[in-house]
């Protein structure tokens, strides 16, 4: 499972203030106010007000959050420690699609997602349909491409990353693509999620259409690519995870680039090494949202704030992706050594696939994908 406005140097140490992490404290505007219809935390109370209420919540419903991806398993931690509420965690392997499905799905039961991480694709499909809560946080405007997605920040960008082909290194060393042709990558590579619904196995696709000298405009090259890898006995339908990775069943995956630093540290960890190729620059950004069903309104906003603030944006860069919210706290000097050291100092932006060429490429794919590979 997708960009600006900067601030003078007075209101930026406002915002620094206001982006501190509250007291949980209580308010007088948690008792009367109705959270599900707030679309700014200054209409509950402010952040005292949000904190106090998720607290009597008691409860975040989160979907599709693997620990490993973008330092996640820190977020869940750490909100979870700052307010002291529970987290349930569903499917944390499913796709964007499968998040607002779950929501749809459970709409009106307490174990209806509270809140989505969501690719472009599927973020744009469903802005406008009261799928989402508008909600801007206290950050929005510092957000780089939040006023472009959806001026009424039904859906927010949140982090972007840059895809690459992660590998064992006991595989040898990836040059070019050709190389993934060799015999000894048979049943070895897997993309992650299909690209129908994962934005992760699209922006996979792109990539090597794009080295190959495709355009985001015509994906047929990167598909013939994958034939040729399928034909081959290469490439197997099979999602990879971290525990496909850790046991061999996956030893070369096509993902995003902050799942790959994470992998490199576990298999450094474990005294392997998990080496990285990256023929094409290209990714997108992610997307926070808050279900418009929300059984935890309050929570759904408190996470909001917490993710898409300082703290959350250095979680995201201390797992090598990309906050939107980077370019500002380099620029106010508030980004920590530890996310310098893992994202660098500068934003690279690599090429993005728009909303529309994505659904036209997910239509040629409909019939083009299961004919070239099969399905998982």
């Amino acid at each position: 499972m997708k960009f600006s406005k900067l601030t003078s140097g007075s209101v930026a140490a406002a915002l620094v203030v206001a982006l501190a992490i509250p007291a949980i404290g209580a308010s007088s505007a948690s008792a009367a106010t109705n959270y599900a219809k707030i679309t700014t935390a200054s209409q509950g109370g402010g952040l005292a007000g949000l904190a106090a209420a998720c607290k009597k919540e008691g409860q975040l419903n989160v979907i599709a959050l693997p620990h490993y991806w973008a330092n996640y398993g820190d977020m869940i931690t750490a909100f979870s420690k700052a307010y002291g509420v529970k987290i349930d965690e569903a499917n944390p392997e499913g796709s964007s699609q499968e998040e607002i499905d779950a929501a749809i799905t459970n709409k009106g039961t307490n174990r209806s997602p509270d809140v989505f991480d969501i690719g472009l694709a599927v973020a744009v499909k469903y802005l406008g349909t009261g799928t989402f809560a508008p909600y801007k946080v206290k950050t929005w405007s510092y957000l780089q491409g939040a006023s472009t997605l959806s001026a009424n920040a039904e859906a927010t960008p949140n982090y972007t990353g840059t895809m690459t082909i992660g590998y064992s290194g006991a595989l040898g060393t990836i040059t070019s693509l050709n190389d993934l042709l060799d015999p000894k990558f048979k049943g070895k590579i897997a993309l992650n999620g299909d690209p129908l619904g994962s934005s992760a196995a699209m922006n996979g696709i792109y990539m090597i259409n794009k080295a190959l000298g495709g355009t985001f405009d015509d994906v047929s090259k990167g598909v013939a690519f994958f034939k040729k890898l399928k034909d081959a006995g290469n490439f197997i339908n099979v999602n990879p995870t971290e525990a496909t990775i850790a046991s061999g069943q996956t030893p070369v995956v096509i993902d995003n680039g902050y799942i790959q630093a994470g992998v490199v540290k576990q298999m450094a960890a474990a005294g392997k090494v998990w080496k990285m190729f990256t023929p094409a620059s290209v990714g997108s950004t992610y997307n926070s949202a808050i279900s418009a069903w929300a059984p935890h309104p309050a929570c759904a906003r408190l996470w909001m704030e917490f993710s898409l603030g300082e703290k959350g944006a250095d979680i995201w860069a201390q797992g090598g992706a990309t906050p939107t919210l980077w370019v500002w706290l380099l620029k106010t000097a508030r980004a920590t050594a530890a996310g310098k050291a893992s994202i660098g100092k500068s934003k690279v932006v690599a090429e993005a696939a728009t909303a529309a060429q994505t659904t036209a490429a997910r239509a040629y794919l409909k019939t083009a994908w299961p004919a070239a590979v099969g399905t998982n």
